[in-house]
């Protein structure tokens, strides 16, 4: 990740925390011009429009933090369930998954997700991964958020295949076959993890 994403990403965190807790009309205007130089640093790295990003920073209230990604290891025969995107990043192909809901837990949202996405009914049996996207590690591409990535392997317990609106195409793809994926949402790194822990299930949970 480029070193000035993660300063942008900082200074709108400093800015967001400090319009919480400013009182002084002062303080207030100084943590808004904060937030301005946020959104045109990612605006210059990203090629979008400043107002765009400031707008979306304006929709976050309270103490900043990270985001909550929640991702699907589902397997059936040494084979894994990927999803093809339609809307973003259309034909690559990815984990099940998305954003936490406020209220629900982990563990929930991704069955739901895995549900929504693929037709298919799970249980979520094991928080394989804490992963933080912006780790130099994981190799995702830049992104607006800072995210936290919980990858869970969950227990196919039946359904039928079907398309959402943002995926489609659920089938499940053996380690030497996996197709190109969209890595803003997963890598091939991560992937090959997941088969990892499958095949050794006794190992701890993967964090950082």
């Amino acid at each position: 990740m480029s070193q000035w994403l993660m300063w942008a990403q900082q200074l709108q965190g400093i800015a967001q925390n400090g319009l919480t807790y400013a009182e002084s009309p002062f303080d207030i205007q100084r943590y808004e011009q904060i937030r301005q130089i946020a959104a045109e640093m990612m605006a210059g790295l990203a090629e979008a429009e400043p107002d765009t990003l400031l707008e979306l920073f304006s929709q976050d209230e309270g103490y900043a933090t990270p985001k909550v990604d929640v991702r699907a290891a589902v397997f059936q025969d040494d084979k894994i369930l990927l999803v093809r995107e339609t809307l973003f990043d259309a034909g690559r192909w990815t984990l099940p998954g998305g954003w936490v809901d406020v209220g629900e837990p982990p563990s929930l949202a991704i069955e739901r997700e895995v549900l929504e996405e693929t037709g298919y009914q799970t249980r979520a049996t094991k928080l394989v991964a804490v992963y933080d996207r912006n780790h130099p590690r994981h190799g995702h591409p830049p992104f607006v958020h800072h995210v936290y990535k919980l990858f869970f392997q969950c227990e196919l317990l039946g359904g039928t295949p079907i398309d959402s609106h943002e995926t489609g195409d659920a089938s499940f793809f053996s380690r030497d076959a996996i197709p190109e994926l969209s890595l803003t949402r997963v890598v091939p790194s991560q992937v090959d993890r997941l088969f990892e822990h499958y095949y050794h299930p006794d190992w701890k949970t993967d964090f950082d």
